[in-house]
């Protein structure tokens, strides 16, 4: 694990944040399966052009995203997979273990870690990148890791207001849990990404090429039954609930659960997802 700059980021992903996904990472393996795809969809039709390179996963999680762009691309591609969360990497490193996937793990704050320069051909991200307390500072890092032309494919949340799944445990949760935390426009964290106009300077500034923001659209689904677990474990009401005792979590959670009933269908909960999909290319030689 490298020394972090993004010391809030680091707290909440190695302590209750991680440990939540690392519990819910079935459900959220499928639950984003559609944004896996359209990285695996990038990078293959990058690989008819380029069929054998370096790739590198910002943010990579428990490496669901990782492992399926390494079955796409074959042997022929070296892929590491990157996140400043040492329970999510563990897992992640079990996995790829488990189905012998020559991929590589590094727990790293990819806004400060030493890659090596102009390393990779492709650099991707599944909702990895909007937590830098720098986000000049980490995509000039990530650039520098870079080759010369190398391809940037990442996708980030676009506002709540267009995400309203994604907001419905705070909304319900914020009259009953004191002191939950509020939204900071442009800060870090999961819509610290909403503003096209500013997300296209920073990487501008941080020296990629080509900058694009193009809206995209997924249909997420998951199982009802995992609902309760996704609601009471997931984001900052899910740390706000932990602090609570039993007894005074239970009728917080049922709240948020019920709340949830217009996007439960057929024992399935479905949802879209708005998002910007990231594109920019490394200044070429």
């Amino acid at each position: 694990m490298t020394v972090s700059a993004n010391h809030d980021q680091a707290a909440l992903w190695n302590g209750g944040s991680g440990s939540a996904w690392v519990d819910n990472r079935a459900t959220l393996d499928r639950m984003f399966a559609p944004l896996a795809r359209f990285l695996v969809e990038r990078a293959t039709e990058m690989a008819q052009h380029v069929p054998s390179g370096r790739l590198l996963d910002v943010g990579c999680g428990t490496g669901g995203s990782t492992l399926a762009l390494a079955t796409a691309l074959g042997e022929r591609w070296q892929l590491t997979g990157a996140d400043i969360s040492a329970p999510m990497i563990a897992v992640a490193r079990s996995r790829a273990a488990h189905v012998q996937a020559p991929v590589e793990f590094i727990g790293a704050d990819a806004q400060t870690h030493d890659f090596p320069p102009a390393c990779f051909d492709l650099i991707v991200s599944r909702l990895g990148v909007m937590f830098f307390d720098d986000p000049v500072a980490a995509f000039a890092n990530l650039r520098a890791s870079a080759r010369p032309g190398a391809a940037l494919h990442a996708l980030v949340w676009r506002s709540p207001a267009e995400n309203p799944f994604m907001t419905v445990a705070e909304r319900t949760a914020a009259p009953m849990l004191a002191g939950l935390p509020s939204r900071v426009p442009g800060a870090p964290g999961q819509f610290g990404f909403t503003d096209r106009e500013r997300v296209t300077q920073m990487l501008k500034a941080s020296g990629w090429e080509d900058v694009t923001l193009t809206a995209v659209h997924f249909e997420c689904t998951f199982a009802q039954a995992d609902l309760r677990e996704y609601a009471s474990r997931l984001g900052p009401v899910g740390l706000a609930l932990a602090r609570l005792a039993p007894p005074d979590r239970a009728p917080i959670i049922d709240a948020i659960v019920n709340a949830y009933a217009p996007f439960v269908h057929d024992g399935e909960v479905r949802f879209t997802s708005a998002c910007w999909h990231v594109a920019a290319r490394a200044p070429g030689v």
